[in-house]
């Protein structure tokens, strides 16, 4: 995407629609279908949910906006030298706005069932301590985000690099997000972009707002990290 931002209104549209896809899709999965008893898809199913999300969006709206969904992605991008300065803002700001129309939408959903208390449930947020799904410290929390957040960005620099196979790099980011999730899914519940964990974290309202800062500032550094590495380690002169 060029610094004069063509077509801005249809790629922040695409990238509020590809957010609000990854948390309904994602976050949908955790909430509505993980714990159903003899018949729930697990955490196996929730993290190829993320995975499917993210390759779908990918291929249905990566050619109008680049396909970020994840304001770790865009910081990732520009720090990489893959995207202007002046577009993170306008960018995160859409990716937001879709991923809490996206837990609102899932609210609605599943507030349709007696006895369902977002709070309660946790509804799918991220967190680490008493609120890691497996007790995981503070620390394996940050670790766990930053690295992974890391490798997804050297993934998506990979697979779109002018010297990878064309056409299959929704496939590859898909898959790389379905493992990160089926590493870190017990650690933290799987964040790695904040956007996802922003939109749950306020309809459940209490811890998960608390603990939200983390899974902004270790996401984001991560993909900073991730653009630095394939920026100077392993991108081919011309794309520097």
């Amino acid at each position: 995407m060029s610094d004069s931002f063509p077509g801005a209104g249809k790629a922040l549209a695409a990238e509020f629609l590809g957010t609000f896809w990854l948390v309904l899709g994602g976050a949908g999965s955790a909430v509505l279908a993980a714990g159903v008893p003899d018949v729930g898809i697990g955490y196996a199913g929730v993290a190829l949910a993320f995975g499917l999300t993210v390759l779908t969006g990918a291929y249905a709206l990566g050619h109008i906006s680049g396909g970020h969904f994840n304001p770790a992605v865009t910081v990732g991008l520009f720090v990489g030298g893959r995207f202007p300065a002046r577009n993170i803002g306008p960018y995160i700001v859409a990716q937001v706005l879709g991923a809490i129309a996206a837990a609102f939408v899932l609210y609605l959903i599943a507030s349709g069932k007696a006895g369902f208390d977002a709070s309660a449930s946790g509804f799918a947020s991220n967190g680490y301590g008493e609120h890691s799904p497996g007790g995981y410290s503070i620390f394996a929390a940050i670790v766990v985000e930053f690295v992974l957040t890391a490798f997804f960005l050297i993934v998506i620099f990979g697979a779109t690099d002018g010297r990878a196979p064309a056409g299959f790099a929704p496939l590859a980011i898909g898959l790389a997000l379905t493992l990160i999730h089926l590493i870190s899914i017990p650690v933290t519940n799987t964040s790695v972009n904040p956007a996802r964990s922003t939109g749950v974290a306020l309809f459940q309202g209490g811890w998960a707002i608390a603990q939200l800062w983390l899974f902004w500032v270790v996401p984001l550094l991560g993909g900073a990290a991730g653009g630095l590495i394939y920026r100077h380690l392993l991108s081919s002169n011309d794309q520097r």
